[in-house]
């Protein structure tokens, strides 16, 4: 399993807004500038934050982006999943259905999937951007 490119810009972007004092609001061309990330690809993942309720947008001439919540609110499974969607392994713990095996009934493998996955799944909502930043 791999993160894309678009969650490490995420995290970033999701730390860079956390180090900031309370309610500060940023344009997105200088996020994009200290954190190296492409505009056009953080316009997109703002976007994605936004939806998902980490970010906030601002128009206007005073506009920008802030944190929709406190940084020790997010965790960066938060951010994995607005830009992701839900952690999963393997396809079968999405769909029992598409189970190479048919989903004839329970294997070790799945089962073994299931565990890793539930690890995955704590250990990413143990890291809040509050602690991070701080770090």
């Amino acid at each position: 399993m791999r993160l894309n490119q678009a969650t490490d810009y995420a995290f970033r972007a999701v730390l860079y807004l956390s180090r900031l004092p309370a309610g500060e609001v940023i344009e997105a061309k200088t996020i994009a500038e200290d954190e190296q990330i492409p505009i056009r690809f953080l316009l997109k993942i703002l976007r994605l934050l936004s939806q998902s309720g980490i970010v906030e947008s601002l128009r206007g001439v005073s506009g920008g982006y802030k944190l929709a919540k406190k940084p020790k609110e997010i965790t960066m499974k938060d951010v994995v999943e607005a830009v992701e969607g839900p952690i999963e392994v393997n396809r079968c713990l999405i769909h029992p259905a598409e189970c190479n095996k048919n989903g004839t009934g329970f294997c070790p493998l799945h089962k073994a999937l299931f565990s890793i996955r539930q690890v995955l799944n704590r250990e990413l909502a143990s890291y809040d951007f509050e602690t991070l930043s701080k770090s």
